[in-house]
């Protein structure tokens, strides 16, 4: 599910931005959106779609059948700006009923097996000296983003526990792309698994910091559990969510 805020813009601006965000300039998409700070040119969603993908959606959102409310998985005083004016446009009832992951009993279906062994790996490490790497279920990156990520921990000498997806790296079977010597280089401080139990490693108390793609379920599951972000958005709600998480909320970084 997506955040108010990132729904608020779907709602709001697709029609205003449409055009213009296909021809805006680098420099430019650093610019306010006129009448939505803080968000710039270039946290819209989909503002390197083609047009006519933009006029699908609008078109989409305009054969709506008008709701008798609005359930938005998020937290209240988190979006209460956002959820008023949705309440305001849309003249429903809105509840915000999140953080789900906190109340609903069963864990979330992935087609990813966790891997526990990191628990009692994190049970070694000392009280907030782990940074947390996930990217999600979805998100692809190039080899060589992959590659420079590698490189800034190797030279850190920091703690991480990295889930690197089979497929982060579209054609990748799993580590065959890091630099050579990583894994043998970091392994008295770092852990390498395919997919981690998340909610439990943001709630170990080993954890400090969780580098993200920031889906919305990973922003509240973060904020839940009071860990600081360091925000790598990919794709549609993320640059948004990035954006309310660094600036707005200042409870996280933004890579740029």
């Amino acid at each position: 599910m997506f955040s108010a805020n990132s729904n608020r813009i779907y709602y709001f601006v697709a029609s205003e931005i449409m055009l213009i965000s296909i021809f805006l300039k680098d420099f430019a998409m650093q610019e306010i959106v006129p009448n939505y700070h803080p968000l710039r040119y270039k946290d819209l969603p989909f503002s390197t779609s083609p047009v006519e993908e933009w006029k699908q959606l609008v078109s989409n959102f305009s054969q709506q059948a008008h709701p008798s409310a609005v359930i938005w998985n998020t937290i209240k005083f988190l979006e209460h700006e956002s959820l008023t004016q949705i309440h305001n446009h849309l003249q429903v009832l809105v509840f915000a009923v999140g953080p789900l992951h906190k109340i609903k009993t069963s864990s979330y279906v992935s087609s990813h097996q966790e891997d526990t062994s990191c628990i009692t790996w994190l049970d070694k490490q000392p009280p907030k000296s782990v940074v947390y790497i996930s990217f999600g279920s979805l998100a692809t990156m190039d080899r060589k983003v992959l590659t420079e990520m590698a490189w800034g921990l190797a030279k850190s000498n920091q703690r991480f526990l990295w889930a690197v997806r089979p497929g982060l790296v579209c054609g990748s079977e799993w580590l065959e792309l890091l630099p050579e010597g990583f894994v043998e280089e970091t392994r008295e401080r770092g852990l390498i698994v395919k997919w981690a139990p998340q909610k439990d490693v943001l709630a170990h108390f080993a954890v400090g910091g969780f580098w993200s793609h920031c889906g919305w379920n990973s922003c509240l599951e973060s904020i839940s559990s009071g860990v600081v972000m360091i925000c790598q958005p990919f794709i549609v709600d993320q640059m948004v969510n990035a954006r309310y998480v660094s600036y707005v909320w200042k409870i996280g970084l933004e890579l740029e």
